[in-house]
């Protein structure tokens, strides 16, 4: 028989919350090296992103003009001088491995440089973060005004407002922009304006609007910290020689005031180069002090080291205190050794290699691709019938690719059945041995096409056919492999 014990609720140890409740983070206002490396790409990426739906690229007569275009009711992707077709979608699949690849080998060398710098997500956050700080003032402002038992006063309630409706004007652009990949972009925003344009297209902007809106303003470092996958992969991934922004304690301990170390200094005696004023907190985005060494939570952006570096020229100390290092350079550094980098090295020239190779094999394809293609599709019912004479007959649906931008003539052939005759029905060929046909431009022609046989000369059961093409004009040739079968 199970025995039933009570438990005392008093004797029950807290265990605390499952989760830890979300401190709000206040990034202050800092100058130096890889602040200006954080707006230039900012700018970069921004600019690529809200004005390349607008540039413009000549594909000829009636051909969409848009540079870059995803055009789904045609099924087409457009880049500039490069026309995928769905038959294509290979080139996405390497254009990922390469994005994989390139990415492994930026964590075996700066660490999370991409979520430093060119993250979408860190992009956008950093520039609500400006806008915020335009708006509210900088980091002590901004705390005290939260702090204040008076909070929304008709200053601080217009400061909100203003705030929000540049973040919402940001976000509504950022998901406007997106749709415009899809659709001839001038034209879409003269119907967005008017509200003429398709209902999905202010379905699509509503969508990335608020999800631009909550995640750069609200949610911010907590998608870098609990929904992205990355921070996990990469620390698998990286090893003791990548450069990871890194708190130099060897130099920095054992932390004192400024007065206090010049007087150490003074006497001969170790004095660390920190003085704890913890502005390497202060101007972090994710609010980790960087000092306690590496957190799974830094995105690595540099920001403390700029603020470091300030307070260490304003102390007449060596800069970078805090710095782009390795674990390895800190411990040769206390035994007095010189510190020693290896950017190449076998992982990385794998990666550089594997880099190479997709992108080699991605170029030759599209440089050697056929403008032309065919496809065969034997008929299943009937297989196969014979003629009143005794000879056989095959019928075919067979598809024609032209991937070219102009009207093309090509002749069709067969080889494989003796003395076979090809008849394509409906087809308006120009010669009635030869048949030649007339393609449409950057378009698909389906026909049905019938291979007649005698079967004395042909006994087999089973003869494989090749269907070839040939343009006659530029010379191209494609070809297809199916078989002639006997009833």
């Amino acid at each position: 028989m199970n025995k039933i014990v009570q438990i005392d609720p008093d004797q029950v140890e807290d265990v605390g919350p499952l989760y830890a409740a979300r401190k709000k983070v206040y990034p202050q206002k800092v100058s130096g090296t890889f602040r200006r490396i954080k707006w230039g790409l900012m700018a970069f990426c921004l600019g690529i992103y809200y004005f390349l739906p607008f540039v413009r690229w000549n594909r000829g007569l009636a051909a969409p003009d848009q540079a870059v275009l995803i055009d789904l009711p045609n099924s087409r992707f457009y880049f500039f001088f490069i026309e995928l077709w769905p038959q294509e979608v290979y080139y996405f699949t390497g254009l990922l491995i390469l994005a994989a690849i390139t990415l492994f080998l930026m964590n075996s060398v700066g660490g999370r440089i991409w979520c430093g710098y060119l993250c979408p997500q860190t992009v956008w956050t950093d520039l609500f973060y400006a806008v915020e700080r335009l708006v509210e003032g900088d980091r002590r402002e901004r705390m005290k005004k939260d702090a204040s038992a008076h909070r929304w006063t008709l200053e601080r309630i217009s400061e909100f407002v203003l705030k929000h409706s540049i973040w919402l004007m940001i976000a509504w652009w950022t998901g406007g922009a997106w749709v415009l990949y899809f659709t001839d972009a001038p034209t879409l925003v003269k119907e967005l304006v008017t509200f003429q344009a398709p209902a999905i297209a202010y379905i699509w902007i509503a969508i990335l609007t608020a999800t631009t809106y909550l995640l750069a303003g609200f949610m911010r470092e907590q998608v870098c910290v609990y929904m992205c996958p990355w921070p996990r992969i990469q620390a698998a991934l990286t090893d003791e020689w990548a450069l990871n922004v890194t708190y130099r304690y060897d130099r920095g301990e054992k932390r004192m005031s400024v007065k206090k170390a010049n007087d150490l200094r003074a006497l001969g005696q170790h004095a660390g180069d920190c003085v704890d004023c913890y502005q390497c907190v202060a101007v972090c985005p994710v609010g980790i002090d960087i000092r306690n060494g590496p957190q799974l939570d830094c995105i690595q952006c540099g920001l403390c080291i700029d603020a470091c570096d300030n307070v260490m020229k304003k102390i007449n100390r060596p800069t970078r205190l805090i710095g782009y290092d390795n674990d390895i350079n800190i411990q040769r550094r206390i035994e007095g050794k010189a510190p020693i980098y290896r950017i190449v090295r076998p992982r990385t020239i794998i990666y550089a290699a594997l880099i190479a190779l997709v992108g080699g094999i991605m170029l030759y394809t599209l440089a050697t691709r056929s403008l032309l293609d065919i496809n065969v599709l034997h008929d299943r019912n009937p297989v196969a019938v014979k003629l009143s004479d005794g000879s056989i007959r095959n019928a075919y649906t067979v598809r024609f690719l032209n991937k070219r931008g102009f009207d093309r003539v090509v002749a069709i052939d067969i080889d494989g059945p003796q003395d076979a005759k090809l008849h394509v029905v409906g087809g308006d060929s120009i010669t009635p041995d030869r048949p030649m046909i007339v393609l449409g431009r950057d378009g698909t022609t389906e026909l049905r096409v019938l291979v007649t046989a005698p079967s004395d000369r042909n006994p087999e059961k089973s003869i494989p056919v090749k269907f070839r093409v040939t343009d006659i004009g530029l010379g191209e040739v494609a070809s297809a492999t199916d078989n002639f079968v006997a009833p």
